[in-house]
């Protein structure tokens, strides 16, 4: 009787050289020389790979005999733990050494449909056959007028406009300056433990490490203000209290929030706070920006997790990440009310060269599509529903360690163990994930929205045996 096949995309990991192996140590030697940041390769006293975590395929490795990327034990230096990826498809991932992961990051999130999936693969090649590039907004592509109505859908409000970009921070700067216009203030409010990016529009509003800010402090808008981040009801006071005293000036241009905190460690507010907020924006006349480049498009088991709330609707939404598939773009989705003050006899805009270049805004629309017809939003929901008790159920009575999250946006308060550490064991066993929080105490899980249910109950027995060693 023959075996049955495994669908490529799904398959389980297939770790055979302790990661980093020789090849990802080789292409990282000289990282350093023609970059000023990103991992630093491994310098270890043995031969590379030595260590015995992970060595064989995913949770044959003796638990506790290493951790994933150490080379000789307790020799690898920071950053050993970085392998070189050289090939994707769906949930799995190669790097240079022939190893096999499941990805559980997934671009931090973005690659709603996994890597290289046949929608956008086919989007791609028809639209690089007839356009690659237009002249922005003076002479925009078919594509581009094609994605924008599409997009505009996406607001609760009827007749909504959209502004595109190329990151997530671009989306972020266009509705903080959207936001500027429509009101005439300038004063704004986000959250301790934000994050919205490090250009310096979204850096004035992110509060996720002093690291991101301090060396830039002098150069960043002073009327910037930030709101504890509630975790709980009980925190919920507080943190409304403190929005209270804020908008009270009526000097404040917007809110800008994450519906759920994300890389400050996947923290959901708790019920009814979303409208209240929106509430007291309302009652100050401050505008609401609802930054939902990570929680959007399915990430969090719906299209928009901010309009999941009653009473609450976000005068400006910024989508990013997953929405192209893979390539970069970004939108400002935004009430017609407020994006007529672009409108003014001077010209005021917010472009740039490439943003809704043909490529990306086919794959949008291709990206678009796939969420829609192959109800993925749903998918997320319930996938991540069964995934968050099997893991609360796993987890139930370790001190230290917590489960948070909502549909395949799932956050791992961890323990005395630290996520970094732990990280770094599910890579040798064939997993990669992602760590956030402001001490990097969360470990991060969001794979595509089409992972396979056999690989993450795989993860689940990995992240249990490693914690049981």
């Amino acid at each position: 009787m023959t075996e049955p096949q495994e669908v490529p995309g799904e398959q389980l990991p297939a770790v055979r050289v302790t990661p980093p192996g020789p090849r990802s140590l080789e292409a990282l030697a000289g990282l350093r020389a023609q970059a000023p940041m990103g991992p630093r390769a491994a310098q270890s006293s043995g031969p590379a790979g030595s260590g015995t975590a992970g060595s064989g395929t995913a949770g044959s490795g003796t638990a506790g005999s290493g951790t994933a990327g150490s080379g000789t034990a307790g020799s690898g230096t920071a950053g050993s733990g970085t392998i070189v990826l050289s090939e994707g498809v769906g949930s799995n991932v190669l790097d240079l050494d022939g190893n096999r992961y499941v990805d559980l990051a997934a671009g931090f999130g973005a690659l709603l449909l996994g890597h290289s999936p046949e929608p956008i693969r086919t989007a791609l090649q028809e639209q690089s056959s007839r356009l690659l590039q237009a002249l922005g907004d003076v002479l925009p592509s078919d594509t581009k007028l094609s994605l924008l109505p599409r997009l505009a859908r996406l607001h609760p409000s009827p007749g909504a406009q959209v502004i595109l970009g190329q990151s997530g921070a671009d989306a972020v700067t266009a509705a903080i300056k959207s936001a500027v216009l429509s009101t005439g203030r300038t004063g704004l409010l986000a959250f301790q433990g934000s994050y919205h990016g490090l250009s310096y529009g979204a850096l004035a509003v992110t509060d996720l490490r002093r690291g991101y800010r301090a060396p830039f402090a002098r150069h960043l808008p002073s009327a910037v203000h930030f709101a504890p981040y509630p975790g709980s009801a009980p925190a919920m006071d507080a943190a409304l209290a403190a929005v209270r005293a804020v908008l009270a000036s009526r000097e404040v241009a917007a809110v800008v929030l994450e519906p759920i905190l994300g890389r400050g460690g996947v923290i959901v507010p708790p019920p009814g706070f979303l409208s209240e907020l929106g509430r007291l924006a309302r009652q100050s006349g401050t505008l609401i920006i609802a930054d939902e480049i990570w929680t959007g498009l399915g990430r969090a088991g719906a299209w928009l997790a901010s309009c999941d709330e009653a009473d609450f609707t976000p005068d400006l939404i910024c989508l990013g990440k997953g929405l192209a598939g893979g390539l970069p773009l970004s939108a400002c989705l935004g009430t017609a009310e407020v994006m007529a003050a672009w409108s003014q006899e001077e010209e005021v805009v917010h472009t740039s060269t490439f943003a809704g270049a043909p490529l990306a805004c086919s794959a949008a629309l291709a990206t678009l599509e796939a969420l829609e017809t192959g109800k993925l939003a749903e998918r997320s929901a319930e996938l991540g529903r069964e995934w968050k008790e099997r893991l609360e159920s796993g987890l139930a009575g370790r001190a230290g360690y917590a489960v948070r999250g909502k549909g395949l946006m799932i956050g791992i308060e961890c323990g005395a163990l630290g996520a970094a550490p732990l990280q770094k064991r599910l890579l040798g066993r064939g997993f990669v994930t992602s760590t956030g929080g402001g001490q990097r105490d969360v470990l991060v899980l969001t794979p595509p929205l089409t992972v396979g249910r056999a690989q993450l109950e795989a993860f689940d027995a990995a992240l249990f045996d490693c914690l049981r060693s």
